[in-house]
């Protein structure tokens, strides 16, 4: 066995986290299933199988659901807390898949938003956008304050989770079509001294030029006539790239 056919061993049994996207798209969900729940292993096999070859998004999603029906709260805490970033990912999902407000849906995916793996952070906002799509109006006004966040992991969530078309979800057709409600939370980030952050921001404005140019170039116009700091000059940049 080589070095890589170890660490997806390793990873597939739940004691080692992914290291990049490459890893994270190899784990077999059904190994790490019996590493992780054993006593659910032999039950949940067959439809954790069954959805093996759909798009890790709806994967991660149907994982979700899966566990909620099966597992006692105790279990589900668990999971968030296990060393593997996949199985924290799937907890993120749970949260995702529960019937609870948007507050609280944001609230107990929080944790996992400020998480210190890469993936862990993005299971968490991809958890949660159906929500936030129901609700938009809300998410912006709620994320707004996260803004504020002394951890750049939040703040990056804030803009991340809101983008108009984001990777790996749907759309966020009212942010295409009107994007001025994202002023509220992309002011506040327009000078940030994290360049995650930053890359973030820019994306989002990139995401919303390809529908509403205007609306991008009048708001990059009016930062920059405020004798912007670099961090603001770099956003725009990213922001404009497609124009």
């Amino acid at each position: 066995m080589n070095d890589r056919e170890a660490r997806l061993a390793a990873q597939n049994a739940g004691h080692m986290e992914t290291s990049n996207l490459a890893e994270l798209l190899k784990i077999d969900f059904a190994s790490l299933l019996r590493a992780t729940l054993p006593v659910h292993a032999d039950h949940l096999g067959a439809e954790v199988d069954a959805f093996s070859k759909l798009g890790i998004s709806a994967r991660m999603s149907a994982m979700g659901s899966l566990l909620l029906q099966t597992l006692t709260t105790d279990e589900i805490d668990a999971l968030g807390r296990h060393r593997s970033d996949t199985v924290r990912g799937w907890a993120c999902f749970v949260i995702g898949t529960q019937p609870m407000t948007l507050a609280a849906h944001l609230d107990a995916i929080r944790p996992f938003a400020d998480d210190p793996h890469f993936g862990v952070r993005e299971w968490a906002w991809l958890a949660v956008r159906p929500a936030i799509a129901g609700q938009l109006e809300e998410a912006i006004e709620i994320l707004t304050g996260w803004t504020h966040s002394p951890s750049e992991r939040i703040r990056r969530f804030a803009s991340e989770a809101t983008r108009p078309r984001g990777v790996w979800c749907k759309h966020l057709t009212a942010l295409k079509t009107n994007p001025e409600p994202g002023r509220a939370l992309l002011s506040p980030l327009r000078a940030d001294g994290s360049v995650y952050v930053q890359d973030s921001v820019g994306n989002w404005l990139n995401d919303a030029a390809k529908s509403r140019p205007d609306w991008v170039r009048t708001l990059i116009a009016e930062w920059l006539d405020e004798a912007p700091p670099p961090q603001t000059r770099r956003i725009a940049r990213r922001a404009l790239r497609s124009l």
